[in-house]
Formats: C-alpha cells, structure tokens, sequence
C-alpha cells in the first residue's frame, strides 16, 4: 500500500512551501516520525516528519514550489526493511519484496526518464556558421617601433594589448599615443563566481522589505543614550541574577521594559493601519530581531509589559535558542505589535532599521563606544549609544516618534528609578 505523504499547512495564511533539502532518497527505507525533508514557507524552515515506516519515493525535486495539500513523496508501507529489522513472515516478506522491486523499477524509471529528457541531440544536417578569415601574422605584427616602445612604457601597456596599423601589423608611434590602458583587464586572483537560488523565506523577506519602502511614508528619528546606570547595575548584580536565575542580566530586559513603558506614553506607536482605520493595540507584543540559521526572524514576546527583568531575559534565551536550532514556529513569529533590532551586536555604529510591517515603528539599537561627553560642566568618557526610530509617518507624527524615544532614552539613563521603582533587588527578584 503506498501511503501519500501531503504538506501539511505551516500555519494560518501560508498556502506554499518550497523544498528545501530532501533528507532521503527515493528508495530508502524510513521510519514512522523521520525527518524527510526541509522545507521552507515565507515565515520559517520546518521539518516534514515521515507518517509512516516504508520505502520512500520522491514527488517533488529541491527547491520546487508545492502548494499545502499536494503530494511530495509516497511510502510503501508494505515494503520489508532492507536492514531486517521488523521483518514480517515469510509470505508478507516475499509480498514486500515485490513491493521494494517495485519502488526500485520505479525509480530506476524515474531516473531514466530524467535522463532522456535532459540529453541534448544534435541535428546531422547542422551546418556550421562560417568562421571569419584569420588576419595573416608575420615577425613584423605586435612589434613596436622604438618611438612607439618608449610612449607604451611610460604608459605600463604591453605591446600585445595594441592593435598595430602599420605595415605588416607594426605598431607605430601614433597607434601608441592614441591606445588607452584597459580598466577591465583581469588581475592575477580568482574571477570565479557562483550562483545559489534565494530560499523562500529570504525572498519574502526582501518581498516585504520593498514594499514597505514602497507602500509606507518611514522616517527614522536619532537620539543617544548614556549606558552607565545600566554597566553600573549589570556589574553589580550580574552574577547575583545569574546565580538566581540561570540567565544573564542583559541589555534586551532594559531596553524591553523601556520599550513597553515608552509605548504606554505614545499608544500610536502601539499601533497599525488597516486600511482606512489606525488599529491601536492595549497589549505589547514585542518582536525581537535575531540571526538564525536560515537568515534573519522575528519571534515575539508576548505580552512583555506583564514581564519582569527575569521573564524577559528568559523568554529572550528560550526564543533565540529556538530560532538558532531552527525549532521556531511560524506561530512564535507572528503578531508582534513593535520591533526591537539590536544592529550593535554586529558592530554598527548607526543605521536607518526598517519597519516590519503591519507595524508602524521600530527601535534599532547600536554598538556601545566609551566618548567624551560633557557631564555637569565636565568632560569626562561615557559609553554611549545611538539609537534609531523609524516610523510610518502616515500614523505616527514627529511630536509622537521624538517623545517616545526621548522616553526610552529617559528610562535607560535613570533606569532605578523609571525601571526598577527605586528598588533594585526587588525589581531583579534577589
């Protein structure tokens, strides 16, 4: 019996994945719950797990497009496993046989057809395009007269890259006063080059990047903020949290909570067009931007306002350690209400981040570098960073976008107070 294996939905709204990677080969034996592919949707990579234990044949090649529903690969269940293990008695064995024989025609069939179809004949009756005449050389062709030597000297040009036009292909002093160095010609090192198709979730990624340089009015708007209260509580109390908690004191739990508490002073930065109604959220759901292994993704901590140093900082390792193993859900990536992107971690100094639509805002976030600042009449060395707002004009006003990052700039510098309610130990549950 061959058993269809369909894709299954990856989640609400994604009618089409791509095939990634195929983890097995037509003919090979599988078990119930085996990895069999990769495949890739526009929000995240997942696992297609085998529903049954058979012999495997494939539907579908890498990087084909396959709607959610159709068949990808069929598993003979009747089949007997070729290793031994779980062999059934000697009739349903003999029956499985046939069965593998048959999954085995079927593929050697496969991959004849695949052959035939991608050989290329070649007509009897071509007829060659005629070759031009080759110009006819002699000991004079390529060499220059001594004028003409000195002038391709001074210009470091060989004589080999001149066209000669004089008799028999002399090159004179004219042709090398009028001859001009190459500005292409190829250096000593490699000009190999390579060409790799875009996953399916790095082209909706750009999809979605363009259109909302298209589709929104984005300004960003820049201020900076004086990390030292924060070094200072980080050096202080970091071991204690860690020790307590078994995660480390960050800088993603400040700036988290400023975050939430900056969004609760400016709701229409909470907030998101639809199409001719501004949608205002009274929850914050907060995407945190990070690095997977399939390019960059978004998970959410849900309800961050509700969270506590140690619950950010928790949810924060839990989602990043998922989407580095590849285990994020696409329901973990979607519904965020405002973005934060941390660029410093990669060493940007300052950038324009770009909103993640339906959202109308996002925070960027930079590398930390000690600068001279003025502190009451003083110069003194601070570290500092620059942080970044984009926002979608449409909604979101310059008033709106500058308050609400002079906010968090307000939060991270006196964070005991803002943050913490004037008691740190309790706010850091120590």
């Amino acid at each position: 019996m061959a058993l269809e294996m369909k894709v299954p939905s990856p989640g609400e709204s994604i009618t089409e994945v791509e095939i990634a990677e195929w983890l097995v080969a037509t003919g090979d034996w599988v078990e119930k719950d085996q990895a069999v592919a990769e495949v890739d949707s526009d929000k995240a990579t997942l696992e297609l797990p085998a529903e049954a234990s058979g012999i495997i044949t494939l539907m579908a090649e890498e990087g084909d497009a396959v709607q959610v529903g159709a068949v990808v690969c069929l598993i003979d269940t009747e089949a007997t496993n070729p290793n031994g293990a779980g062999s059934k008695d000697a009739d349903n064995a003999s029956s499985s046989a046939g069965g593998g024989d048959k999954a085995g025609n079927d593929a050697e069939v496969a991959k004849e057809v695949k052959k035939d179809t991608a050989v290329k004949t070649k007509s009897p009756d071509a007829k060659k395009a005629p070759q031009p005449e080759k110009a006819k050389e002699t000991y004079a062709s390529g060499t220059a007269s001594p004028a003409a030597k000195k002038i391709l000297d001074e210009k470091g040009m060989e004589a080999t890259s001149v066209s000669g036009t004089g008799r028999e292909g002399r090159i004179t002093k004219n042709d090398a006063v009028q001859a001009k160095p190459s500005m292409g010609t190829p250096g000593p090192g490699s000009r190999g080059e390579s060409r790799t198709k875009l996953s399916m979730l790095r082209r909706k990624v750009a999809e979605r990047l363009v259109m909302v340089k298209n589709e929104t009015a984005m300004l960003t708007t820049f201020n900076e903020v004086d990390m030292k209260a924060i070094f200072d509580l980080r050096h202080e109390y970091k071991e204690a949290f860690k020790t307590k908690h078994g995660v480390s004191l960050g800088f993603m739990s400040f700036f988290t909570k400023a975050v939430t508490r900056a969004l609760e002073l400016y709701p229409a930065v909470n907030s998101m067009i639809d199409g001719k109604e501004m949608l205002t959220f009274d929850y914050k759901d907060i995407s945190i931007a990070v690095s997977g292994p399939k390019g960059l993704m978004v998970p959410v901590i849900r309800n961050a306002e509700n969270l506590s140093f140690r619950g950010v900082e928790q949810e924060v390792k839990r989602l990043a350690l998922r989407a580095r193993d590849g285990d994020i859900t696409v329901d973990e990536m979607t519904g965020g209400t405002f973005t934060i992107t941390n660029g410093g971690i990669f060493g940007s100094m300052m950038s324009t981040p770009i909103i993640n639509p339906p959202q109308s805002a996002i925070l960027g976030m930079h590398n930390i570098i000690e600068r001279p600042v003025v502190v009451d009449g003083n110069i003194v060395a601070r570290p500092m960073m620059y942080l970044a707002v984009s926002y979608d004009h449409r909604i979101i006003d310059g008033k709106e976008s500058v308050g609400f990052l002079v906010a968090i700039k307000e939060a991270l510098e006196n964070p005991i107070e803002i943050l913490m309610g004037g008691d740190v130990k309790k706010a850091l549950e120590l």
